[in-house]
């Protein structure tokens, strides 16, 4: 079988919960479902690795967050993955105003390369403060409003919809060594 490389860099604010993402993901697929205890990744230690297979090849996933790499704008992305806290508000809205600007500025076959928004710490989504909630419709909009091509949300710390969003990141990675590429067709798809 062939091995392809993906490298996938995550971007967004400090503690929106990316280093906690990767941690729980790197308990293999018997950890992506109930609650667990999460011992952190050093920042030293990346590249994060993770292989996956299909039928045909396996893929050696390379995961690089943005608070170690001194300048992450120097990595070549095949994958980019722009996180924001459901319960912050502000990361909401400087995914939007920063973010995706960086991306485009940075990288420039932004017209090729697949961007997903992930929604992180959505155990954390409270009822109880009206503009701090951040319903799954409104980071569906915002990422259509930024003409990505993925919007998946998660929770690291209970395991909800974690197995979904890193299939659906899994997927998205290895459709990128494809003719067609990772892009979505058409706009933004809600997973």
């Amino acid at each position: 079988m062939d091995e392809v490389t993906v490298k996938v860099l995550l971007l967004g604010d400090d503690k929106v919960g990316k280093t906690t993402f990767l941690s729980r993901i790197s308990r293999g697929s018997n950890g992506l479902e109930g609650h667990a205890t999460i011992t952190l990744l050093r920042d030293i230690d990346q590249p994060f690795i993770f292989e996956i297979r299909n039928r045909r090849r396996t893929y050696r996933l390379e995961f690089y967050d943005t608070s170690c790499p001194e300048d992450w704008r120097l990595l070549k992305p095949d994958l980019v993955l722009i996180c924001y806290d459901i319960s912050q508000r502000l990361s909401l809205i400087n995914m939007q105003r920063l973010w995706i600007k960086q991306v485009h500025s940075t990288f420039q076959t932004s017209d090729s390369l697949p961007i997903m928004v992930v929604g992180l710490k959505r155990d954390l989504r409270s009822e109880t403060d009206p503009n701090g909630i951040i319903y799954p419709q409104e980071g569906y909009k915002v990422s259509q409003e930024m003409r990505v091509d993925k919007y998946v949300e998660c929770s690291a710390v209970t395991g909800e919809l974690l197995k979904l969003a890193f299939e659906e990141i899994c997927n998205t990675a290895a459709k990128t060594v494809t003719a067609e590429g990772g892009q979505s067709e058409g706009g933004c798809v809600i997973s």
